[in-house]
């Protein structure tokens, strides 16, 4: 088990995913941000979902996914749906 699926949300598989677009620490992870990592995977895997995002900013918090407030799940969502209309134009 690595550093980061010491973090909730973070298995391993998205440990691997996480180190193919350079981010190997909980550190760097929190410096660069849920929503720029998430980018990053996106651009390596269009499948990139929501749900992924969600686990991200969880991680950087620190807590489940499922335990975001309210107002960072609305403040992700409003992203990711940015990112995604931009993408079908």
């Amino acid at each position: 088990m690595g550093e980061l699926t010491a973090l909730p949300n973070i298995g391993k598989t998205l440990e691997r995913e996480l180190h193919e677009v350079g981010i190997d620490t909980a550190a760097q992870l929190r410096q660069a941000g849920a929503e720029q990592v998430w980018l990053r995977l996106l651009a390596r895997d269009p499948s990139a979902c929501l749900h992924r995002l969600y686990a991200l900013e969880g991680a950087v918090q620190s807590i489940r996914k499922e335990d975001l407030p309210d107002a960072d799940k609305a403040r992700i969502k409003a992203f990711y749906n940015e990112v995604k209309k931009g993408k079908s134009d």
